[in-house]
């Protein structure tokens, strides 16, 4: 039986990861560290004798990077890469740019983990006349009015992702190419959902680590087998838990 392996990866911490901040759409780049965790998975990915043929990634630098210092340790940085806003991390409205602890402190931890990890809870909407909403950025220019969010629930991120998953992702699977997906936390989060077929209480529960590799394989069928990371699973773990940790008070 043919088995078809798929390696997603959130990108390394970024700037704002480092201080706690909701960072949604917001194009900060990575820290030292993050650089660091996605050479790591370059040099994990080498190691496991994984190799390319596609990679996708969004339009937000920290995950354009992650990728790009992946590639780099694989020694494929020729590789063909597309970049879609479908592949966004989730935007996070009007709590873009506060810090999660001192949310969780004003608004009390339940509610920011529902803002974080509710299936179907908006954070609070940005007005179209803020800095920071999307309309306001040319790499957007293509994109209509009903595509432009002020906010968005994972339910909403799903609805983005999944289209882009059926349409332009798994047909290149199906016809046997090696595929590398740098993302983030809940586009991933969505694709994983969809992917495991899991509930809105799993996915509530699932936090996937920065600059880890995940790799799903897939039967004839293109149904997942089963997925793991590669690396040590204490440190995982330990990453996993810090990620669920971000949005308590402190």
């Amino acid at each position: 039986m043919a088995i078809t392996k798929l390696v997603l990866v959130r990108h390394g911490e970024s700037q704002w990861n480092q201080e706690n901040r909701f960072t949604g759409w917001y194009d900060v780049d990575l820290s030292d560290k993050g650089r660091t965790e996605a050479k790591a998975a370059g040099d994990l990915l080498k190691k496991e004798g994984f190799t390319f043929d596609f990679a996708y990634t969004s339009v937000l630098k920290r995950a354009i990077h992650t990728l790009w210092n992946i590639l780099d340790q694989l020694d494929q940085a020729w590789l063909p890469v597309e970049k879609s806003w479908r592949l966004n991390e989730r935007h996070y409205g009007a709590l873009q740019g506060l810090n999660k602890a001192e949310t969780a402190e004003k608004y009390g931890d339940e509610q920011v983990k529902q803002w974080r990890r509710g299936f179907t809870v908006t954070p609070p909407e940005l007005e179209r006349n803020d800095e920071r909403f999307p309309g306001h950025d040319p790499r957007y220019s293509h994109l209509t009015k009903d595509q432009l969010p002020t906010t968005e629930s994972l339910a909403l991120t799903i609805e983005r992702v999944i289209p882009y998953w059926n349409e332009n992702i798994l047909p290149r699977l199906k016809k046997g190419e090696k595929i590398i997906i740098a993302a983030h936390g809940n586009s991933l989060r969505a694709l994983v959902k969809y992917l495991d077929n899991l509930s809105e209480d799993e996915i509530l529960e699932l936090n996937i680590p920065t600059g880890v590799p995940l790799v799903y394989e897939f039967d004839e069928n293109f149904k997942p087998i089963k997925h793991y990371y590669l690396g040590d699973a204490e440190e995982i773990a330990a990453k996993a838990a810090a990620v669920a940790n971000q949005g308590k008070k402190k």
